[in-house]
């Protein structure tokens, strides 16, 4: 194992993608870890640019670094190779995943890793984001903020926590953090 990765994590709806879009612009030598999935891809997105979306046979014949079943029938999951491509490319690998991914992340990259945990400011803040994205049902809505919910619980397992209750703010904190980092 070589290189560093940087770990995002956050409940659904907490503004960890956005941030680190940013975070990708910003510092050229970050390289997304493209995960695996097994749900269906929804609107605009791409097969091996958001994620790679495979058949639950394909998923469960894979090298994971981490995954696991987020909802039921639902995996998701870092594959191996997609590390090692990163790395190989001298690049710092970043991942966007839930809670429980990123802990596992960090549980086994160690101190070759930061994990970064975004917390928006309550949870009205994310029902509301939710809603406005507009790719929810009513079921799977209730679905998410009871996960939300348990995935509040993590907070205290990640290195450090980001209020994303500006995103000017929060886009310029995160910025401070990945720098510290790539340069201890």
């Amino acid at each position: 194992m070589h290189g560093k990765a940087l770990i995002f994590s956050a409940p659904s709806g907490s503004g960890k993608t956005t941030i680190v879009h940013h975070l990708l612009k910003v510092f050229p030598q970050l390289q997304f870890s493209i995960s695996a999935t097994t749900r269906k891809p929804r609107e605009n997105e791409i097969d091996g640019t958001d994620y790679y979306f495979l058949s639950t046979e394909q998923f469960k014949s894979s090298e994971f670094v981490e995954s696991e079943e987020v909802y039921p029938g639902k995996y998701y999951g870092t594959l191996k190779p997609e590390v090692e491509r990163i790395w190989a490319k001298g690049g710092v690998v970043v991942f966007d995943v839930d809670v429980k991914g990123g802990v596992n992340l960090k549980n086994y990259f160690g101190e070759k890793a930061l994990a970064v945990f975004v917390k928006a400011p309550d949870i009205d803040v994310i029902r509301k984001r939710l809603i406005d994205r507009g790719t929810e049902t009513i079921e799977s809505l209730a679905t998410r903020m009871d996960r939300i919910k348990f995935e509040m619980t993590f907070e205290k397992q990640f290195d450090e926590v980001l209020i994303n209750d500006d995103l000017p703010r929060a886009l310029l904190e995160s910025e401070k953090t990945v720098n510290e980092f790539l340069k201890a």
